[in-house]
């Protein structure tokens, strides 16, 4: 992973946040709450034992089906205390799903690639899972852990979800099976009633740690996913580092954290068919239900190609988003490059969020957005929280609708947003602005004009931004 440089040093009231040094003997000027978080993750340590899934009966012919070996040899190794599932140098078919267990590093060598099958029925019997922020049982993500701890997915290896000819064919949005689901959500319809099977059009995430402590997913791969790419479910203490994704089916973000805490994605590339990084915390009724907020994020040194969005808390964020940071990031092509989106059904909260060092080439919407009326709403009256965000350091080359957007509900406004060295070379409306309280622009510049520090409402708010 490349070294970071060096970040100006920040005071901000507006956060508490404070200059200090980092972890591991870095310098840099940080908020202190990048150190906490960082602070609160630990890579997982394995026994140094090895079981090499060849001696389990897996063949490197990438036809016959190595599944079983697979899941045999991850038994094995957690059942003796833990340590490397070795996947060697070769092509292993996997008719289904790989199931990690507690103590495990399934460990991919330099020219090991996992062909998953695009069959979706290979991913039955249904597994308790969240899709799009309620829960349900529907079918198994290709690498599936419930419940664990110490566990990793690592090395120079890939693996291939064979989608396109599978799962990416499905078509949930706006359909009447996605419609039930969300209203089972609403109707707080018992969990186990949620079954969906054999006739499910909703396609798993890639990588679903659900309920796991102490994750690792490092150095690998991963192509052609069904739908989102990594999904850490109800998780403590994750880290993503040096991944490269490209999988540009429909709904493929690169890293969704859904109700969990303390996550660290640095040095990876992603290439991907949604959003880059998408911070979730649950969906209406069944987040107010569950209750666990996502918290603690650190995102660095990455670079991202999406086809949608860079970076994104929402819209399934109803539980609440605090405690992010994000810095030393380029965003490629995209939608929107910072943005932050919920609805009238969402309620909860986004607040405490860092943003520094990003450069943005070219986006279709809003450089900078926050967004209350997201797509999908189904009539409620529940306004989100936006309160505490600081920006800075952030450049980019065009957007082609808008710079600065950010539209809050009347008698809600959103609070506390603070621009700091910004600039955007090209865009046809510098900013939208209403029902907002105390947005600060500090040398933000658009077109090439210096906005002014504290900006008024506007009178074009009417203009609807295009939505990913």
């Amino acid at each position: 992973m490349k070294k970071r440089r060096p970040i100006v040093a920040l005071l901000s009231v507006l956060l508490g946040l404070g200059a200090c040094a980092g972890p591991q003997g870095e310098t840099d000027d940080l908020p202190e709450g990048v150190r906490r978080v960082l602070a609160n993750i630990k890579v997982p340590e394995f026994r140094d034992a090895d079981y090499d899934i060849t001696a389990f009966g897996a063949m490197a012919d990438s036809t016959v089906d190595s599944r079983e070996a697979i899941n045999n040899a991850i038994t094995r190794c957690s059942d003796d205390g833990g340590g490397r599932v070795l996947v060697p140098a070769g092509t292993y078919a996997c008719n289904g799903p790989i199931v990690l267990k507690s103590n495990v590093n399934l460990h991919l060598a330099e020219g090991a690639v996992i062909l998953f099958s695009p069959d979706p029925k290979d991913y039955l019997p249904p597994v308790l899972t969240v899709w799009e922020g309620t829960e349900l049982f529907n079918y198994s993500p290709l690498v599936y852990a419930y419940h664990c701890n110490n566990i990793a997915l690592t090395g120079k290896g890939t693996l291939n979800g064979r989608a396109k000819n599978g799962f990416a064919r499905f078509r949930p949005q706006r359909s009447e099976m996605q419609s039930t689901l969300r209203q089972m959500g609403i109707d707080q319809v018992p969990v186990y009633k949620r079954c969906f099977g054999e006739q499910s059009i909703m396609p798993p995430s890639m990588v679903q740690p659900f309920g796991c402590k102490n994750v690792l997913i490092e150095g690998v791969t991963l192509l052609d996913s069904p739908y989102w790419v990594i999904h850490p479910v109800f998780c403590d203490n994750v880290t993503v580092r040096d991944v490269t994704i490209d999988s540009y089916n429909l709904n493929n973000d690169g890293c969704d954290p859904e109700y969990t805490t303390n996550v660290l994605i640095e040095g990876c590339s992603f290439r991907c068919g949604d959003d880059a990084i998408a911070i979730k915390a649950g969906r209406d009724q069944d987040a107010w239900r569950i209750g666990q907020k996502t918290a603690g994020i650190v995102i660095r040194d990455c670079r991202f190609y999406s086809r949608c969005n860079g970076l994104c808390i929402g819209s399934e964020m109803a539980a609440g988003v605090e405690d992010v940071y994000m810095y030393d990031v380029t965003i490629d092509r995209c939608y929107s490059g910072i943005y932050f989106k919920s609805n009238l059904d969402r309620g909860g909260f986004i607040r405490n969020v860092w943003v520094s060092d990003i450069v943005c080439d070219y986006v279709k919407t809003a450089f900078i957005r926050f967004e209350t009326n997201y797509h999908g709403a189904r009539g409620g009256f529940h306004p989100t929280r936006f309160e505490n965000f600081l920006i800075r350091n952030v450049t980019g080359n065009r957007s082609d609708e808008c710079g600065f957007y950010a539209v809050g509900i009347e008698g809600y406004p959103m609070r506390d947003i603070r621009l700091e060295n910004v600039e955007l070379k090209e865009a046809p409306i510098p900013y939208m602005l209403k029902n907002t309280e105390n947005v600060i622009f500090n040398n933000v510049r658009i077109n090439g004009e210096l906005l002014p520090v504290a900006p008024s409402d506007t009178d074009n708010t009417h203009l609807k931004l295009k939505t990913d």
